[in-house]
């Protein structure tokens, strides 16, 4: 059992021993709840993962970007002791 599935299950148990005996409509109303904040906690975690995806693509663009900076730092620092030496 996941903990979406244990999350709703003990917040169902919670209203029903609150609520002792608890009418239809009641219960239809908080599995309408239930529907609804898992379907919320569902494109959370959607619009976590692609967070997680953008920044693992940042971090690979910034790498290569430094590494490109520190080949042209070297390129630079050539042309500039051949351009003493001359």
């Amino acid at each position: 059992m996941n903990y979406k599935s244990l999350t709703a299950l003990t917040l169902l148990a919670s209203l029903v021993t609150l609520g002792g005996c608890a009418s239809s409509s009641s219960v239809k109303t908080l599995q309408a709840d239930v529907a609804k904040a898992q379907s919320t906690a569902d494109a959370a975690a959607a619009d976590a993962s692609a967070a997680k995806a953008m920044a693992e693509k940042a971090s690979a663009d910034a790498a290569a970007a430094m590494t490109k900076a520190g080949e042209t730092d070297a390129k630079v620092d050539r042309m500039f002791e051949k351009a003493m030496h001359k």
